[in-house]
């Protein structure tokens, strides 16, 4: 009744943020991986960015939360409600097929579950493709080749690092290092040094505009508002980006030292096709200024900073859907999981 892929979504599942590409319209679909819930009557009252208002900031019954955790499924129930509103908006009439990126770390038990969240969310069939070949996919290198690529996606639960070759991942290290790592060093710095409390919202923000990992020619500054835990009141700090540099030093160092581990451990081969290529720096923690030239001073690698990092993991997922009889033999078959008991 009906083209099989005109019905195939793109998503890419991720801890901080939920991208949709639709075939024929590009990402059409993005919002923040927040779903709040009404904990007596049981029932989800938002997702996206209307959740994402609420974080921290619900009344007593009311809970926003991320239910998904360093890039895992960590509340299957509210996945499954998170997508089945997703498909809604894009397949009001037909259940779609879906493709869904997870990381490479994932083990068979937290694939699954990926899986049964889509069917259960109204899917006909889920098939899985790891982030970081979807993310080669999406910046537009041909991983076909018997070249290696290095992939550093730096996203809000997990960091994914991996070299690629000859369309299979020939090494891989994933760290739950990312984006709220980064958020939670900024409230420990600001909480140990001034002695106020802050919200993840509000380092978050900090993180967005003065975080940075690499002395830059200008310092900027930022006002922000907190409680003073000694004083017990509200108060207002100016802080610098040197200080937010500091406090980013520790998940920043993390980092860096995977992408070393990985470098150890690789063919001697594929070792100097990386070091030929560079490496490529994607995902939202590639935002933070001056990543790349700390990445580049401590491995002596050039870093290649992509266009819409962002959207790469979902970029590529829409490739596949697009062509999907090209990538297929690089996605997980849904089908063979669902069947298993």
């Amino acid at each position: 009744m009906f083209n099989f892929f005109s019905s195939t979504l793109g998503i890419d599942l991720g801890t901080a943020y939920t991208l949709v590409y639709q075939k024929g319209k590009g990402i059409v679909l993005r919002i923040p991986s927040v779903v709040a819930y009404d904990t007596e009557r049981r029932e989800v009252i938002a997702i996206g960015e209307e959740a994402k208002l609420m974080y921290g900031k619900t009344p007593e019954g009311i809970v926003a939360v991320r239910p998904i955790k360093d890039g895992v499924i960590e509340n299957l129930e509210l996945v499954q409600e998170f997508l089945h509103r997703i498909i809604k908006r894009f397949s009001r009439f037909f259940s779609p097929a879906l493709v869904i990126g997870v990381p490479s770390g994932a083990n068979e038990v937290e694939k699954k579950a990926v899986i049964d969240a889509g069917l259960g969310a109204g899917a006909r069939d889920v098939y899985l493709v790891y982030e970081p070949i979807a993310s080669a996919i999406g910046i537009g290198l041909d991983i076909s080749k018997s070249k290696g690529y290095m992939i550093v996606d730096i996203g809000g639960g997990t960091t994914e690092i991996a070299i690629i070759s000859l369309n299979q991942i020939a090494h891989q290290n994933s760290i739950k290092v990312a984006g709220d790592e980064m958020d939670e060093a900024i409230i420990e710095y600001i909480r140990r040094r001034y002695n106020t409390n802050i919200g993840y919202l509000t380092a978050e923000e900090i993180k967005i505009k003065i975080g940075n990992a690499y002395p830059q020619e200008t310092e900027e500054h930022m006002e922000i508002s907190g409680w003073d835990m000694i004083q017990h009141r509200t108060k207002s700090i100016r802080i610098s980006s040197s200080e937010i540099r500091e406090a980013l030093n520790g998940p920043v160092n993390q980092i860096i030292n995977a992408i070393s581990r990985l470098f150890e451990n690789a063919k001697a081969d594929l070792l100097r096709d990386v070091i030929e290529n560079g490496i490529y720096l994607t995902g939202g923690g590639s935002l933070i200024k001056g990543l790349d030239l700390r990445i580049k001073e401590e491995l002596n690698v050039e870093v290649h900073k992509v266009d819409y990092p962002l959207e790469t993991v979902g970029r590529g997922i829409g490739k596949i859907v697009d062509d999907f009889n090209r990538y297929k033999p690089l996605l997980s078959k849904g089908k063979k999981i669902l069947k298993a008991k």
